[in-house]
């Protein structure tokens, strides 16, 4: 398979990124940084992917390079089967009430930047005939809770549009797949406390490859987090506001 993955130099991308070099999809890297996007793609190679693992500047807050690095990735993997979207934006709620700026790019990275990439990589691979767009939500987005009410809205939105996608383009060929992981002990929630039901990245990682080889439109990371979010969505709101989610 080749596969085009946005966020792969950490966490539950570079999880998910081994798990594909392991047995022996062909790899390309976008990313913000291009000394930790070298040092991911040799990391694959050593872990499997053949040779040469590209690389190429793709930041969430500049859709105007979206369509140029897609492009530019296509063709040196020579086609394309698959796009994965681990990158994204993350603040605690307090945090993103108190500073506007950090709000600002949590909002417009999470959404309008991550769709707006999703739309340039859907009409790459409907022009190849179909394939595989594989995008990292949050339970976050399940149910509106006074702990994560901002961060929460943007996994809210960008689960919405590809329930959308799933909808309107699965019978052309495009097979969307939602994931939506709970708390990931990763670098970006280093030093928060760790909630129940946490997970490690690889762990999350082994479920989102597995849905997206079976083309699973929605898959929660750990599975337990299904049950857990019916449970929740089904609470009163008025329980809800005298919950501490």
């Amino acid at each position: 398979m080749r596969v085009v993955l946005v966020g792969a130099t950490g966490g539950i991308g570079r999880a998910l990124a081994r798990r594909l070099a392991a047995r022996g999809d062909r790899l390309f890297l976008l990313g913000r940084d291009a000394t930790s996007l070298a040092r991911s793609a040799l990391d694959l190679e050593a872990h499997g992917a053949p040779p040469p693992v590209g690389v190429g500047a793709c930041d969430l807050l500049e859709p105007a390079g979206f369509g140029p690095a897609l492009d530019r990735a296509v063709a040196a993997l020579g086609g394309l089967d698959a796009v994965v979207v681990t990158a994204g934006a993350f603040g605690t709620q307090e945090v993103l009430e108190q500073d506007a700026a950090l709000r600002a790019r949590v909002l417009a990275a999470n959404f309008a930047g991550t769709i707006e990439l999703c739309e340039a990589a859907r009409l790459r691979l409907l022009a190849a005939g179909g394939g595989t767009l594989c995008v990292f939500s949050s339970v976050a987005g399940d149910r509106a809770r006074r702990r994560v009410v901002l961060y929460g809205a943007t996994k809210a939105g960008l689960s919405y549009y590809l329930a959308g996608l799933d909808a309107r383009f699965r019978r052309a060929g495009l097979r969307t797949v939602c994931v939506k992981p709970g708390f990931v002990r990763t670098a970006m929630t280093a030093g928060l406390p760790e909630p129940p039901f946490a997970a490690d990245a690889d762990a999350v990682a082994a479920r989102a490859l597995r849905a997206i080889d079976r083309g699973w439109p929605v898959v929660h990371a750990p599975a337990v987090w299904r049950l857990v979010l019916l449970a929740i969505r089904a609470l009163p709101r008025a329980a809800l506001r005298r919950l501490e989610l």
